[in-house]
């Protein structure tokens, strides 16, 4: 029985790193999206792929789009850096998706009046509809951390499976399934699936205190 701690870390050092360049470009992202008027249903079709995708569909055009390119004189397979990357991209119906319903639901009443006050678009995002849209930011940066944590089709065929390096905690699970070692698959599932509960649960916590307040 063995339960692999560096594949847990690894894990959720992906899914920080994901949220840090994610949830930043989702709002971004967002924002225009839901303030877009014209022709955005390709866009809207094209960021949601990776919900309709089977994982090693977009792992094998990722792989092939990695292969051989460079970042920072590190090649993108096999390596932290293309994991990350690749995470960005299978993420972003997760991030982006909650956030622009979130800018949607806001009243036009709202955004007329803060016009009428005399604010300028930024002013008026970074004062009114960031908060108002603060529950869809939550939504996106738990959906978008618990996915990583338990993504494996496109984890494998980027990362493949190099302890401290690609090997996250759902290939770790996978190889000891294949090596019969049921009892540390079990405990790490556990792991997997607490570490999850709780984020899920701190999202309904933060929301709730939003409506409250």
């Amino acid at each position: 029985m063995s339960f692999d701690t560096q594949a847990l870390i690894l894990s959720l050092k992906l899914a920080l790193c994901t949220l840090l360049f994610l949830i930043p470009f989702g709002i971004w992202a967002a924002y225009q999206l839901a303030h877009s008027k014209k022709n955005k249903s390709l866009l809207e079709a094209s960021l949601a792929l990776p919900l309709v995708l089977p994982p090693t569909v977009l792992g094998y055009y990722l792989l092939v789009t990695f292969s051989g390119v460079q970042l920072f004189n590190q090649p993108l397979v096999f390596t932290f850096t293309g994991l990350v990357i690749a995470s960005i991209i299978f993420n972003l119906p997760f991030a982006i998706q909650p956030i622009q319903r979130a800018f949607e639901a806001i009243p036009l009443e709202i955004n007329e009046a803060a016009k009428c006050s005399g604010l300028n678009r930024w002013q008026a995002f970074k004062l009114i509809q960031l908060p108002l849209a603060w529950r869809g930011i939550i939504s996106a940066a738990v959906m978008t951390f618990a996915h990583t944590l338990g993504e494996f089709g496109v984890v494998l065929m980027i990362g493949g499976s190099i302890p401290g390096e690609t090997k996250t905690i759902a290939i770790s699970i996978y190889d000891s399934v294949q090596n019969m070692d049921n009892s540390g698959a079990a405990m790490m599932s556990l792991a997997l699936l607490i570490t999850s509960l709780l984020a899920i649960t701190l999202s309904y916590q933060l929301t709730n205190q939003k409506k409250v307040r």
